[in-house]
């Protein structure tokens, strides 16, 4: 049994959240990988915690990952219920204070980012009738955390991110540095200060995140027709970033996802706030 919707952010935070993700599992004891991603990942529970195994255990109500490019494991008893926020690593300085870079490859209890903000939420999420609702509390409590004073980043790794998601990673990265003016070096140190990634490992984890999405969109593609229209040098290679980067094969990773409902598309915007319960 399972449910997982999604939907934009308003307007207001685009450049700044993706969308948001509710999902509700029921089914066996096991492992859940998360993947790398273009997105600093924020996920609150609407029951029980989110257990993260390996290195460095812990358990979170509400919790914040920084831009990594390795799994983050994380058990779970069966039952999963919650909410996921993919905010990008603008969204990261604007809405949570603080460059993307201070939060990569580590996950951060959202009370320690946000205080007592972060404990009303999860409460007000978890009481809220549907994920229509749930949606439209985060639009609101976003939009309220925006605050454009705490500056911008160099205009060299705005630039340099643009150019590697143009190129679907597959930009070259010292003709990625003769782009924006600076020496190559110089390009990582402050493109991973700022975003948490060096360029060479973001542009194989935007390569990789283009992978899977075109795995999980209709109709779904051969694995060695996206290899292809990703840039991979074959199947075996795209084979073996799913190794590298998720610790599992491409099918073992479909296998943990229903399919996704978009609930603005389902819905319509104008539609009655408790039709999503249908999901």
């Amino acid at each position: 049994m399972s449910e997982y919707v999604w939907r934009r952010a308003a307007p207001v935070l685009r450049g700044l959240v993706s969308g948001y993700s509710g999902y509700r599992w029921s089914g066996a004891p096991g492992l859940h990988h998360g993947l790398p991603s273009t997105h600093l990942t924020l996920i609150i529970c609407l029951s029980g915690t989110l257990d993260f195994v390996g290195r460095r255990p812990a358990s979170f109500v509400s919790v914040a990952g920084g831009l990594h490019d390795d799994p983050v494991v994380m058990s779970h008893d069966g039952r999963q219920h919650g909410l996921q926020l993919d905010v990008t690593w603008r969204g990261a300085r604007t809405l949570l204070g603080l460059p993307a870079g201070e939060l990569a490859g580590d996950v951060v209890g959202l009370p320690d980012l946000l205080g007592d903000r972060a404990g009303e939420l999860v409460e007000r999420l978890a009481a809220a009738p549907t994920w229509r609702h749930r949606f439209r509390l985060l639009d609101t409590t976003l939009s309220g955390l925006v605050d454009d004073g705490r500056g911008e980043p160099p205009a060299e790794v705005v630039q340099a991110w643009r150019r590697l998601t143009e190129t679907s990673g597959n930009l070259r990265i010292g003709a990625l540095a003769r782009e924006v003016g600076w020496s190559r070096r110089h390009l990582n140190n402050r493109f991973q200060r700022e975003i948490g990634l060096p360029p060479k490992a973001a542009a194989r984890v935007i390569r990789f995140e283009r992978a899977r999405r075109l795995l999980r969109s209709p109709p779904r593609l051969s694995l060695a027709d996206t290899a292809v229209q990703c840039g991979y040098v074959d199947q075996a290679h795209l084979a073996r970033d799913f190794r590298a980067l998720g610790d599992l094969t491409a099918t073992q990773w479909l296998a943990e996802f229903p399919s996704v409902q978009d609930v603005d598309a389902a819905l319509g915007d104008d539609g009655p706030h408790d039709a999503d319960q249908q999901y």
